[in-house]
């Protein structure tokens, strides 16, 4: 049902899903990295490949992103199979990942001060 250029059947199943996700039950965090990088591990060591997770982090971000400029586009030019809250959501999906990337480059930068400045 539309309304008002917003359409509450998207917004209903994207709240199904992110409450579907919430209670799924959390996997560790070489597991879940793994899982999320599409990574598949050979060994039964369960090492992953710091820079290959850094880069398919980086790059969905990167498609969050990309994805998100292309909707606001298509919604500017007009284009009727795209809706305002598809817009809103994506941006705001694309802002929060990228904030959660420059937490994480904060704290690496911070931890690798702390071991530039440890004393040997």
């Amino acid at each position: 049902m539309k309304t008002g250029g917003i359409d509450s059947s998207r917004i209903e199943s994207m709240l199904a899903q992110l409450k579907a996700s919430a209670q799924r039950p959390q996997t560790d965090a070489i597991g879940g990295l793994a899982a999320a990088t599409g990574m598949q591990n050979t060994q039964g060591t369960g090492k992953i490949d710091f820079s290959e997770a850094l880069k398919a982090s980086l790059n969905q971000v990167n498609q969050s992103q990309v994805e998100a400029e292309k909707l606001g586009k298509n919604f500017a030019m007009g284009d009727d199979s795209v809706s305002l809250s598809d817009v809103m959501i994506a941006g705001q999906k694309a802002n929060i990942s990228f904030q959660a990337t420059v937490q994480v480059r904060n704290k690496l930068v911070s931890a690798y001060h702390d071991i530039m400045n440890m004393q040997v």
